[in-house]
C-alpha cells in the first residue's frame, strides 16, 4: 500500500472509529490557506462519498467537510 493510501485509510478508520465510539477528535484541515484544528465529534462519514459530519465542541453546530480536505484526524487524549 502505497503512503497516500495508507494516509487516506487511517483516516476513515480513525473517523469510523471515533463516530462509533462516540470519542472526541481534533480535526486538523486547511481553510482560506490557513490551518485549523478544531475539536469535536464526527456524527456521519460516507469514505466513497467523500463526506463527512462533525459536531464542532465549541458552538455545537453541524459541520459538513469533505474528507480530502482533512489533513489530520487524532483522537483527543482524556
Amino acid at each position: 500500500m502505497d503512503k497516500e493510501r495508507l494516509f487516506v485509510y487511517n483516516i476513515d478508520f480513525t473517523l469510523i472509529e471515533a463516530l462509533h465510539t462516540n470519542k472526541q477528535v481534533y480535526l486538523t484541515y486547511y481553510k482560506n490557506g490557513q490551518r485549523i484544528t478544531e475539536t469535536g465529534f464526527i456524527q456521519f462519514v460516507d469514505s466513497l462519498g467523500d463526506l463527512f459530519i462533525f459536531i464542532d465542541d465549541v458552538f455545537e453546530l453541524k459541520n459538513k467537510m469533505r474528507l480530502s480536505e482533512l489533513i489530520d484526524v487524532r483522537f483527543v487524549q482524556k
